[in-house]
């Protein structure tokens, strides 16, 4: 059977097409190419460019290729614009995921992978953070997610369709073969913004808030390798196939750096410096957030590349990469 991977073009979601066919299976992209690239999906990947909010397109996409299980990463994902502009994060995050979810009970697919995020939790009281802890979200991006959370949740219990939530942490790295990477112009990313910065694509880069409740004053997240989360849908996409509940897990690997940390590992990595300003808080960050993956390995997913400087290192000759093309 066919994977309709929705937002295949984009960063996670084309490192989710290259686990698939890594492992065999046919998945096929659909993507409006708003943020994502199209260079991103490998020659022989089916490719459709489109709205997910286009109901008779999904569905003749369901219908046309057998599609039994939908992996949804076509989002918005920057937290400071979705406060800036609200609607149209919960129009593209939560409207157009509701109508995703009509067409997939309309069409009959039995199995839904949802790509939500550890916004969720807002500044949760304790951390490493589980999936008991009551969501808090700080930004519109946060909310818009949880409401898609809440719409499975529901629609799971109404029909015959079952789902699991990945909650990601902080995503980081690029394919180690060179194939894919964080290609975005204009990405927010901390290790990519602060790799421009070492190759020189950027004058400075800026360090948001340094007054923090953590112990250098600046934001602490859990970096996860985007290969490695790639792998957490084939987990998550098994479990259903054998049967499993929908569940809602997180994906981390239990340890937080700060932003400091962050940029003096990629200095280290890249053998160059670069200037650092100090610009205020953005709005609707959480100070420090750390994942409790647990549940997730129970269902058989392996990290293997869980190490900053080797994140750094894949980003780092993906940029190479980038610079030489262009």
């Amino acid at each position: 059977m066919t994977i309709l991977i929705t937002g295949g073009a984009g960063f996670i979601g084309g490192h989710t097409v290259l686990a698939l066919i890594d492992r065999g299976e046919i998945p096929i992209v659909l993507d409006d190419l708003s943020t994502g690239n199209r260079a991103a999906v490998p020659s022989g990947v089916p490719f459709f460019a489109g709205d997910i909010g286009d109901t008779e397109l999904v569905l003749r996409l369901i219908q046309n290729h057998r599609i039994d299980a939908i992996v949804h990463f076509a989002a918005k994902i920057v937290v400071p614009e979705s406060v800036a502009d609200p609607l149209n994060y919960y129009l593209n995050n939560t409207v157009k995921t509701h109508t995703l979810l009509q067409a997939a009970v309309r069409g009959n697919v039995k199995h839904f992978v949802f790509s939500s995020t550890a916004a969720v939790y807002g500044n949760p009281s304790s951390t490493p953070v589980s999936e008991t802890a009551d969501p808090a979200p700080l930004s519109p991006y946060g909310r818009s997610k949880l409401m898609s959370e809440y719409m499975l949740v529901d629609a799971s219990a109404a029909y015959d369709l079952r789902y699991v939530t990945l909650r990601y942490f902080n995503v980081a790295g690029a394919d180690p073969a060179r194939r894919l990477g964080q290609s975005t112009p204009g990405a927010t990313h901390l290790i990519k913004v602060a790799l421009e910065t070492a190759l020189r694509r950027r004058s400075y880069m800026n360090i948001y808030g340094s007054d923090y409740p953590t112990p250098d004053g600046t934001c602490v997240r859990d970096y996860v390798h985007v290969s490695d989360l790639a792998r957490s849908h084939l987990a998550a996409l098994d479990h259903l196939r054998d049967g499993g509940e929908s569940r809602t897990l997180n994906c981390g690997y239990g340890r937080g750096y700060s932003v400091r940390q962050v940029v003096d590992a990629v200095r280290r990595v890249a053998g160059v410096d670069f200037e650092i300003r100090q610009a205020p808080r953005r709005a609707g960050d959480p100070a420090s957030i750390v994942a409790n993956s647990d549940e997730l390995m129970k269902l058989g997913w392996e990290p293997e590349l869980n190490d900053l400087p080797t994140m750094i290192e894949h980003a780092l000759e993906w940029e190479k990469k980038l610079t030489a093309v262009t």
